[in-house]
């Protein structure tokens, strides 16, 4: 199944970049699929009101791909920790597959209906590098739901097609899960299993929980070195990206002003014209 679901997100990917890649190419005869394909890209003042109002909405829309990708990536994060965190013992080294095997085994029977499905170490591993992933995300789509409502001033009369609406419901729906694709679907299905048997259990029959910060993680901090060299990197580009988004959200602190252009300066904007594409490129 998770197969599938790899397929199935790779196709979409494909599906949606190769227009793209092709309507890049530098022949003529491509003009037209050109114009085409940046007609459903154009939003603000460059849309043109030629187009079907019926395919024109407000661009403070933009609101529903942040509020979506906060939603959908604190599920998957959550989901996904719980399993990496339940899959081996706090405190025992990840890499000890017989530590694993053992505390799924000896602990517990809330785990029987998943002890014929031990994951490998390299599996766990995996695991907890999609949790470490899925936080840099979180990190990602929260300072943008905060920027869209109190750092960007769209203007009321700013619109986008309805088509660049969709890709980027796509687009934060995808990429989440593009991050745990691997183990969606088991950590669903295990947290399901949990549920369902709390609630078969008299509250007094089940054992305590407790609850420890540290031991959640600690997995974390044993990832690779290069992964966190990655993370550096990404909070270089995303540092970036909000100073570049807030020099642009400056712009419009005049909103009686907002058909006006104004030419940014500051950061990233003396070196390139378009530096909170750049910063997420760089995240």
């Amino acid at each position: 199944m998770e197969m599938r679901l790899a397929w199935l997100l790779g196709a979409a990917w494909v599906a949606g970049t190769l227009p793209i890649l092709v309507a890049s190419l530098p022949f003529s005869c491509l003009n037209d699929f050109h114009q085409f394909l940046l007609g459903f890209a154009k939003r603000g003042k460059i849309m043109q009101p030629s187009f079907n109002s019926k395919f024109i909405i407000p661009q403070r829309f933009f609101l529903h791909f942040y509020v979506l990708g906060v939603v959908w990536t604190t599920f998957l994060l959550v989901l996904t920790w719980h399993y990496a965190y339940n899959m081996a013992p706090s405190g025992s080294d990840s890499s000890d597959y017989s530590t694993i095997a053992s505390h799924l085994i000896e602990g517990s029977d809330m785990f029987s209906l998943h002890k014929s499905h031990l994951p490998a170490a390299k599996h766990l591993y995996k695991v907890w590098l999609a949790v470490f992933l899925l936080l840099l995300m979180e990190l990602h789509v929260l300072r943008r739901l905060y920027e869209t409502v109190y750092v960007f001033k769209y203007s009321s009369s700013a619109r986008m097609h309805i088509f660049g609406y969709l890709t980027g419901l796509f687009f934060y729906t995808a990429a989440p899960l593009c991050l745990c694709h691997f183990c969606a679907l088991d950590a669903l299905s295990f947290a399901a299993d949990q549920a369902m048997q709390l609630s078969t259990r008299n509250q007094e029959n089940f054992p305590s929980i407790n609850f420890n910060w540290q031991t959640y993680v600690k997995p974390i901090t044993k990832l690779r070195w290069c992964y966190w060299a990655g993370a550096a990197v990404f909070t270089w580009g995303w540092l970036h990206q909000y100073i570049c988004h807030a020099i642009l959200g400056s712009l419009r602190e005049n909103k009686e002003k907002t058909d006006e252009y104004v030419i940014p300066h500051g950061d990233w904007f003396e070196l390139v014209s378009c530096p909170h594409y750049l910063a997420e490129m760089v995240s």
